[in-house]
């Protein structure tokens, strides 16, 4: 292949996904085992589907980690690092993809005023707290690193209803944050973020077929987006192809929101 169609490497890189027992989590950590990296995942209660995927990375001759992180708890947090290193010996790449299920479970039948709590304390306290993790690690590396965040499409343009406003706030300061630190830590840190749409996760998988239809209705592209969409963004912005990109926002959401 030419190099300008040739998939984007990250061969000797070595990436931590957060969240990756799962939906967009899994995609990403596999695709980055794919395109060459050694991976660390992690997961706050699905331990099983975090091992799934390890086996799976491991198929793939990569060497892969499993660690436990609860994104609430500040002592988890700051235990990530030293668990990372004992892990791949440092990260060049970090994605900040877990979050609070609002939407699916338990968690769905909370008073607004607790989700918007677990919310804060997950999506963006706890994106706030590891990314100045990976970025202390990453300024003593001498090769640098690049964090990638997890923010909304539709932050940027609005949607009615009750759990658009809470994630709206929550995503929309991740996305406001990301831009500051990455103000912050250049020229040796890069940081921009991920703001999916319409993904077929748990929640897309769920809803009923009037919705479904009316998601597709609505997407210039014609359908509702996959996880490994969302990785393929992911791979490409934590890749060399990416060096001259930082504080960007990358909307993976088929033209909902352009």
């Amino acid at each position: 292949a030419t190099p300008s169609s040739a998939s984007p490497s990250l061969a000797g890189m070595r990436v931590f996904v957060s969240g990756g027992s799962s939906g967009i989590g899994r995609a990403i950590a596999i695709a980055s085992a794919r395109a060459g990296a050694d991976v660390a995942l992690s997961y706050r209660s699905n331990e099983r589907g975090a091992r799934d995927v390890a086996r799976e990375i491991e198929s793939l001759g990569r060497r892969v980690g499993v660690i436990r992180l609860d994104l609430a708890d500040p002592i988890s947090i700051g235990a990530l690092v030293p668990a990372l290193r004992n892990v791949l010996g440092g990260v060049d790449v970090w994605v900040n993809n877990a979050g609070a299920d609002v939407l699916t479970g338990p968690a769905s039948s909370l008073p607004a005023a607790e989700k918007l709590d677990l919310l804060m304390r997950v999506d963006l306290r706890g994106t706030v707290l590891a990314s100045w993790q990976a970025a202390e690690l990453m300024t003593a590396q001498e090769s640098g690193g690049v964090i990638i965040n997890m923010s909304w499409d539709h932050v940027l343009s609005g949607m009615p209803g009750l759990e658009a406003q809470l994630f709206s706030a929550v995503k929309g300061g991740v996305l406001a944050f990301s831009k500051s630190l990455a103000r912050t830590v250049a020229p040796r840190v890069r940081v921009n973020v991920l703001a999916p749409g319409w993904i077929e996760t748990a929640y897309g998988n769920e809803v009923d077929e009037t919705i479904r239809r009316q998601v597709v209705a609505s997407t210039p592209l014609e359908r509702w987006g996959t996880p490994e969409d969302v990785a393929g963004a992911a791979i490409y912005l934590a890749s060399p192809a990416a060096s001259f990109i930082t504080g960007q926002t990358m909307l993976v959401g088929g033209g909902v929101v352009m």
